[in-house]
């Protein structure tokens, strides 16, 4: 059964177009919305690229020991890679996960969960995706997440899992449908596909439907991918993996019908709620870690 996935009055996202940026563009788009739409989706277009805050901070924070950060060549620029330490000599080789974050999140948060991971045997990967953390650009696409996913598996090699979280789920979610070489997958609180979020963004910025339209075409143009190959109808039936999901019930930047429709989706999916954690606290929560890990283990052995 279909579910709505918001309100006009709860709009998931206003929250990423609520600072004074977005605002001020959003003036303008209104502006240019009656009288250049083409050019107005422009505009639109390259506010809806950039990920919002500005990722500044991330970029100075140091990288906590044992984390290292690598700097892997990508497209235009570099994308960041964290590790942690090599192993001394002759310990046993550790399956290899890459954990990624959502829109506007970085790596960093993900290393709770990946040391929950590295403590049970598994070798955590954290990925900065391009316009994030210390990643190269400031601008980013969902198609561009999806090449990076691939870029990283050149370079890492057999991947036992993918854990992803937000747009990022999504992301990994297209790249393993569409041949990503991994054993097992894991989304937490995944976004809502881009044809529904721009439809959000747009209304977020009181702009008319004829904006979205132009945006939605020039994606598809110039990436080269239908939108609706992001859609749960399209991807589900191509996951033909272990596919754990984790949504909070209270989400409010990804509703609950949005994890809900994608596990109906994948045949033999597991669907897990939670309470009180939101859309970002599912990555720190020690009972949330505990069923990633049960989920990553091959038949449910104790690494």
């Amino acid at each position: 059964m279909s579910r709505p996935l918001s309100t006009p009055a709860a709009n998931p996202a206003s929250a990423f177009y609520a600072g004074g940026l977005a605002r001020s563009v959003a003036w303008t788009l209104r502006l240019a919305q009656g009288v250049a739409p083409v050019l107005a989706a422009r505009l639109a277009l390259r506010l809806f690229f950039t990920p919002l805050p500005l990722k500044l901070a991330a970029r100075r924070r140091a990288v906590p020991a044992p984390w290292r950060v690598e700097h892997w060549p990508f497209e235009h620029g570099a994308m960041a890679v964290y590790r942690r330490e090599a192993e001394s000599p002759g310990a046993p080789e550790r399956p290899t996960v890459l954990l990624v974050h959502g829109w506007a999140g970085d790596a960093m948060q993900m290393r709770s969960l990946a040391d929950s991971l590295h403590g049970a045997g598994l070798n955590p990967v954290l990925l900065d995706f391009p316009g994030h953390g210390r990643s190269g650009a400031w601008r980013a696409t969902l198609p561009q997440f999806v090449r990076a996913l691939w870029a990283a598996s050149a370079r890492l090699g057999p991947l036992q899992a993918v854990v992803a979280h937000s747009l990022g789920a999504v992301a990994a979610a297209h790249a393993v449908a569409n041949g990503l070489p991994v054993q097992r997958l894991a989304l937490l609180a995944p976004s809502p596909p881009p044809a529904q979020f721009l439809s959000w963004f747009a209304r977020s910025l009181g702009l008319g439907e004829a904006v979205p339209a132009h945006m939605h075409s020039a994606i598809e143009r110039v990436e080269g991918v239908p939108l609706t190959r992001f859609e749960p109808a399209w991807l589900g039936p191509r996951l033909a993996l272990p596919t754990l999901i984790v949504h909070d019930e209270g989400d409010r930047v990804s509703p609950l019908a949005v994890g809900q429709r994608l596990a109906e989706a994948i045949p033999g999916a597991r669907f897990i709620t939670t309470q009180g954690l939101g859309h970002r606290r599912v990555l720190a929560d020690e009972a949330v870690a505990r069923a990633v890990l049960a989920h990553l283990r091959p038949n449910g052995s104790v690494m």
